[in-house]
């Protein structure tokens, strides 16, 4: 095979769609659309916060407080990127799940009871035939705490994995530290680094088995 054909195969390609920007998905966001020789061609960002000014991490890439999260995403990518950046800045309801499109749809929504939604989502998602994959807690304050199960291999104590097992939910990956509001511990910026991390790596080994 020549370098021709090689360079093709490493262009771009796939759709992945982010729902949730917040720190962490803000996070993921960023690592998707840094990737070179590869990663999908288009990137979804829906999520309807406006940046707050504890949201440090938008504002040290020169985000203004009252700036919408998805919107900020999108134009970072700017006129002559790479890969198509589109942002929706709004909330996930049962009103507006066909929002959700793509190969892989990353799910990283915080804040209140989020199950519901959650598994609305995934739903939706399967139907279209699309894989997903969610947090299943982000506290914690060591990086290495951060793991990768299935679904249906997960430990059924975690309340998101039995949530989502009651709503009949299968075929879904998880990311996390498995701690919760209910832990003592804070949500930290380097185990949210180490998360996103992990995270993206998933997001990318699925794009591949979908593009397959």
């Amino acid at each position: 095979m020549d370098i021709a054909e090689l360079e093709k195969r490493k262009s771009p390609h796939g759709e992945v769609t982010l729902v949730g920007a917040g720190r962490l998905g803000f996070r993921t966001a960023l690592n998707l659309m840094q990737i070179h020789r590869g990663g999908p061609s288009r990137i979804n960002v829906i999520d309807g916060q406006r940046i707050s000014a504890d949201d440090l991490i938008f504002r040290f890439l020169g985000a203004r407080v009252g700036d919408y999260k998805a919107r900020f995403i999108e134009g970072l990518a700017g006129k002559g990127f790479s890969r198509e950046v589109k942002g929706f800045p709004e909330y996930i309801t049962g009103e507006n799940l066909d929002l959700i499109s793509g190969d892989v749809v990353c799910i990283q929504i915080a804040g209140g009871d989020t199950l519901p939604v959650t598994a609305d989502i995934i739903k939706h998602a399967h139907r279209s035939g699309a894989a997903t994959i969610s947090t299943m807690g982000v506290f914690g304050i060591d990086r290495d705490d951060v793991k990768v199960e299935w679904l249906d291999e997960a430990p059924p104590e975690n309340p998101v994995v039995e949530y989502l097992q009651a709503a009949g939910i299968r075929d879904h990956l998880l990311v996390g530290t498995g701690k919760l509001i209910r832990d003592w511990e804070p949500v930290t910026p380097y185990v949210l680094d180490r998360v996103s991390e992990v995270m993206t790596s998933e997001v990318l080994k699925l794009l591949r088995r979908r593009m397959e």
